[in-house]
């Protein structure tokens, strides 16, 4: 009996344990963050070549690398910074779409300042509160209905 209860447990914690790394990935794990874009990719990894440069500099002065090793692996170090600086200028060019874009996001914001809001003061506490709200942040009192609902 005790041997029979032994057994299912390492076979329940053997099957607990295999199944995250025999599951299939995510399609959502492999992806980079959020914050990380193509552009900010490319000057990480172009800082990554300038620390490298750095290093090979020091190393060189150092005496651990000849002369020709230096050279050699400076070029290559500074054609990888150019190409990735070529890169990085080549995410960074404004489209036509991109102008049209931020022409009408302009637009949008001006149309937005000319349009009178409504207040979301409070009656009771004279509040300030975030648009929009339907109660008081600080004491609870229920705001007035406004008439420009959309």
């Amino acid at each position: 009996m005790v041997l029979g209860i032994a057994i299912l447990l390492v076979i329940g914690m053997a099957v607990y344990v295999a199944t995250p790394l025999l599951s299939p990935e995510s399609p959502g794990e492999g992806a980079l963050p959020i914050d990380v874009t193509p552009l900010t990719d490319l000057k990480r990894r172009r800082m990554v070549v300038y620390e490298n440069l750095q290093d090979l500099e020091f190393e060189y002065k150092a005496g651990k690398v000849s002369r020709e090793d230096y050279e050699a692996l400076r070029e290559n170090h500074l054609g990888e910074a150019a190409q990735l600086m070529l890169a990085a200028q080549e995410q960074e060019e404004v489209t036509e779409n991109d102008v049209i874009i931020e022409r009408q996001v302009a637009t949008r914001r001006a149309q937005r300042k000319l349009q009178p809001h409504d207040s979301y003061t409070c009656p009771e506490c004279g509040f300030e509160n975030p648009l929009p709200v339907k109660f008081c942040g600080n004491c609870g009192t229920k705001l007035p209905q406004h008439a420009s609902k959309k």
